[in-house]
């Protein structure tokens, strides 16, 4: 691949709801999209899962926009790439900032597709042609307010329900969501709330048939977590103490996890994505894709990478409408009775809609190799 340019946009974009976790409440959305274009004339397009503030990770939209400008662009333009899995080892060099690895890797990974003409689910080596969706509910004001979004979402046909809990908001609304819904998938999302003096307290999340319980201890956790398990009947899924192939190696080996979500952004690309993919085959642990508030580009690549064989339960892929009132592709992503099909268009199979993406782009910058 000749790439000639990148050209990074942020882009703010308003969520149709707020959505609320025990770390904080988005109720919009800054982005960095990134286009790479090859001297072929096609254009590669990923984006950055980065938000405002250093809340999930260290990394932030700002801190990501002078990465890929300062550092990650120029590796890239050292020389020629032949394949996108070069793009991970030139970014060796540098440490962390996986969020911004991803996004530029990405653009590279949806260039390459395009050049061969097949979907980037085939370029990764998926093998499905449609994929199961779940939901993601965000902590509520009322228990009523709860069950009846969840029955809502139910109408609509997602697979699985994700109730994000905290302290004071968790067995009670767990007991009512079970009591309500007795047969769905359900999982909770801690996102770190915990420590291991709730030992005792958590057990209580047994009683709920809970398909898994994710990330309920520190954020870089994974020894604590191996202690947390051996005490619990529930599955615990590691989320953000999996950054690296090493992270997931080592989890495992401990014992820390029986499942783990995948983010694309925070595993620092799809090169990655796929190593710690084969690694869960190796060891029979299931996976699924999660989340960060994408637009329709980042949701696309979730679904590309969704399609590979060891993705075994519903991601967080809600559909477009889902989050936006208009998004920034086209075809919008859509669900059919609980499952997005995979385009069969080439890369990322759908077309960024330059005239939407331009009336929510604040400012841009176009280097050149």
């Amino acid at each position: 691949m000749e790439i000639k340019s990148i050209i990074l946009r942020h882009i703010k974009m308003d969520l149709l709801t707020p959505f609320t976790t025990s770390v904080g409440t988005e109720v919009d959305k800054d982005i960095i999209l990134v286009e790479a274009k090859s001297k072929s004339g096609l254009s590669g397009w990923a984006e950055s899962v980065a938000i405002t503030q250093p809340i999930y990770n260290e990394e932030t939209v700002k801190t990501n926009w002078h990465m890929m400008s300062d550092h990650l662009i120029p590796l890239l333009f050292q020389e020629s790439v032949k394949h996108p899995d070069e793009v991970s080892e030139r970014f060796r060099s540098i440490r962390g900032n996986f969020n911004a690895k991803a996004a530029i890797e990405g653009a590279v990974w949806d260039l390459y597709a395009k050049e061969q003409n097949i979907p980037l689910a085939e370029a990764l080596g998926g093998v499905k042609d449609k994929i199961e969706v779940g939901v993601s509910v965000g902590i509520q004001y009322s228990q009523a307010a709860i069950l009846k979004q969840i029955e809502g979402y139910l109408e609509e046909g997602y697979k699985r329900i994700k109730v994000k809990i905290k302290p004071g908001w968790d067995v009670e609304i767990l007991r009512a969501v079970r009591k309500e819904f007795p047969d769905i998938q359900l999982m909770a999302d801690a996102n770190c709330a915990y420590t291991l003096k709730d030992i005792e307290y958590l057990k209580q999340l047994d009683d709920f048939g809970l398909t898994m319980i994710e990330q309920p201890l520190d954020h870089d956790d994974i020894v604590d977590h191996a202690k947390l398990q051996a005490q619990l009947n529930t599955p615990i899924c590691l989320d953000e103490s999996i950054h690296t192939y090493e992270d997931a190696r080592k989890a495992i080996e401990l014992g820390s996890c029986r499942i783990i979500n995948l983010k694309i952004g925070r595993v620092g690309g799809l090169t990655e994505s796929k190593k710690i993919h084969n690694l869960c085959v190796e060891h029979d642990i299931p996976m699924w894709c999660g989340g960060m508030l994408e637009a329709g580009i980042g949701r696309a690549h979730n679904i590309a990478i969704t399609t590979l064989s060891n993705f075994t339960l519903p991601g967080d892929t809600a559909p477009s409408s889902h989050y936006w009132a208009q998004d920034i592709i086209d075809p919008e992503v859509v669900m059919e009775n609980g499952y997005i099909y995979v385009p069969e268009s080439s890369g990322i199979g759908y077309e960024p809609n330059r005239e939407r993406i331009e009336d929510v782009t604040l400012f841009s910058r176009v280097f050149h190799s």
